[in-house]
């Protein structure tokens, strides 16, 4: 299981990194930028994220813009849909232009407010259909 963090705070990185460490791979990332590079590194590696958590407000690429440019790269590869990453929105933002731009054009699968409940966040991924299990 590989999954990518990406949040500016580095205290809400750390938090969501520990939370997915006993069940895979956990990379992290900045902002959007970053975040867009790892995701195009990972399908390189031939190596895809199975989920990709994303804050909206952040520096150089926001999330909104990472997280469509992530789909658009995911269209040009052809990607069928039930292989596409799911993508988690954690954001502070509790407006609902931010939350209907996550799903109809970032294409987000969840949205959640933070702050972050470890036990909701867990329920939401496992209801993505992501059987969390601890890794080896």
């Amino acid at each position: 299981m590989r999954f990518l963090v990406v949040d500016d705070d580095f205290e809400t990185r750390l938090l969501v990194q520990k939370l997915l460490r006993p069940f895979g791979t956990v990379d992290t990332a900045a902002d959007g930028e970053e975040a867009v590079a790892a995701f195009c590194a990972a399908l390189k590696d031939n190596e895809p994220y199975d989920l990709v958590t994303m804050d909206i407000l952040m520096p150089n690429s926001n999330g909104q813009q990472a997280l469509r440019e992530i789909r658009e790269i995911e269209k040009e590869r052809a990607t069928p849909t039930a292989k596409q990453v799911r993508a988690i929105i954690i954001s502070g933002l509790d407006d609902s232009k931010e939350v209907h731009d996550a799903f109809f054009l970032g294409e987000a699968t969840s949205y959640i407010i933070k702050p972050i409940n470890h036990k909701a966040l867990l329920d939401e991924i496992e209801k993505l259909g992501i059987a969390l299990r601890a890794s080896s």
